[in-house]
């Protein structure tokens, strides 16, 4: 531990606990940067080169930081260079769709090491903290990771969320609501909670199709169309967290029903839902597809996956249903474009892999509905990591928050 033996941080003098928060700092900023120093360390964190030392050897004695290789010298000896261990520090990564989760380890590299686990669960499951701990405990077990090493928890999900008390608004029962406080109860770790389509827009921009793009949308294209912002280089929330709602806008008067409560939201029209509804009702009127043959008398099964697959095999219902919802959402981010001014807008969730079956309709409702000249500088792609871009955001979200939240530092007792 990066405490003296023994100790317990309630129980650390002034200058320990300065120590502690210094040793902090060093993990922050080599999650941060990778390798530096010494004397870089010691620079950024106002400490002598000694001092800096003395807290590295610590670390290192730990196993939370190990020497790597030798850095450039303007002259005389080259300088030792540190990063934290691969085994140092682990956090557990979950993402929680509308009908299942999926979950994964990593470590401190922000490098996977354990496979992908999915089950069944919904935000409104009564069972979900206890499903989270069991899939968390099968995934330690089965790879041998030292659960003394696995300091947190991040959990993507769909809904409002408060990501400061990691209070989730839209879960009906009031009773469970409270996500954060549930999984640290049932942990004894750190947590961390936010939004999924947030947490899409944090690694896309760290890791993947909207890094080195200041102002980025990242939209989830599924079951529901979430949305995260990447303004100046910051994720941004809103005043209370709850920016990028776009599912829920307003856009056919008097429409369908949405699951919100309200009718003609931009989800009821250009959504899997949607997809999935109309392609059910071309099937029970017998039209010529692909869809018709395989899902007449199941269409309890179908998924968006076999609408986008038989579209791809040049199925003309499918690719129609897909041309429908392009469109559509092509006429919402339209809005979006022209209030915003993105450089990039990275398309993922299932129905993005439709590929140029959602993008050519989707470019012909910009070329509708935006001014040329805000949605001809705008870049549109799909994302090219979609599946994992959730779970490396909420992870990178954890371990900055690991590292660098002064307010957690008395009450997590394994760090």
């Amino acid at each position: 531990m990066i405490l003296a033996k023994g100790k317990n941080r309630n129980d650390l003098s002034g200058n320990e606990l300065k120590k502690f928060r210094q040793k902090k700092k060093i993990l922050h900023l080599l999650y941060q940067y990778h390798t530096l120093s010494g004397t870089a360390i010691s620079s950024k964190i106002g400490v002598s080169f000694p001092t800096a030392l003395t807290l590295l050897n610590e670390l290192c004695e730990f196993k939370f930081v190990e020497t790597f290789g030798t850095g450039v010298s303007s002259g005389g000896r080259k300088p030792n260079m540190y990063r934290l261990s691969n085994e140092s520090i682990y956090v557990i990564a979950c993402e929680l769709g509308r009908y299942k989760a999926k979950m994964t380890i990593y470590n401190s590299h922000n490098n996977q090491v354990t496979s992908i686990l999915t089950f069944a669960t919904n935000i409104d499951d009564n069972e979900l903290v206890e499903k989270i701990y069991v899939n968390a405990q099968r995934l330690i077990q089965e790879f041998k990771i030292d659960e003394n090493r696995v300091y947190g928890i991040g959990l993507n999900m769909p809904g409002l969320i408060d990501e400061n008390r990691g209070i989730n608004h839209t879960i009906k029962n009031e009773e469970y609501r409270n996500v954060k406080e549930r999984l640290e109860t049932r942990f004894g770790k750190m947590v961390y909670v936010n939004n999924d389509a947030r947490m899409q827009a944090y690694g896309e921009y760290i890791f993947g199709s909207a890094k080195g793009h200041l102002n980025a949308i990242v939209v989830n294209w599924n079951w529901g169309i979430g949305m995260g912002l990447i303004f100046n280089g910051n994720l941004y929330n809103g005043s209370t967290g709850f920016a990028g709602e776009l599912s829920h806008t307003k856009f056919v008067d008097e429409g369908d029903l949405c699951i919100c409560g309200k009718r003609g939201c931009l989800e009821t029209v250009a959504s899997s839902n949607f997809l999935i509804k109309n392609a059910a009702i071309g099937i029970n009127e017998n039209v010529v597809s692909q869809l018709t043959l395989s899902f007449k008398n199941r269409q309890q099964d179908l998924q968006p996956e076999d609408v986008i697959n038989a579209a791809k095999s040049g199925d003309e219902f499918a690719i129609s249903l897909l041309n429908k919802i392009g469109m559509a959402l092509g006429k919402g981010l339209s809005f979006t474009i022209q209030l915003l001014n993105p450089e990039i807008i990275v398309l993922g969730g299932v129905i993005s892999q439709a590929n140029r079956f959602v993008l050519t309709p989707i470019q012909q409702s910009l070329n509708k509905y935006c001014l040329d000249k805000i949605s001809s500088n705008v870049k549109i792609v799909i994302s090219e990591n979609w599946e994992q871009a959730g779970l490396l955001g909420v992870s990178a979200m954890l371990f900055q928050h690991l590292f660098g939240d002064i307010h957690s530092e008395l009450k997590y007792e394994n760090f």
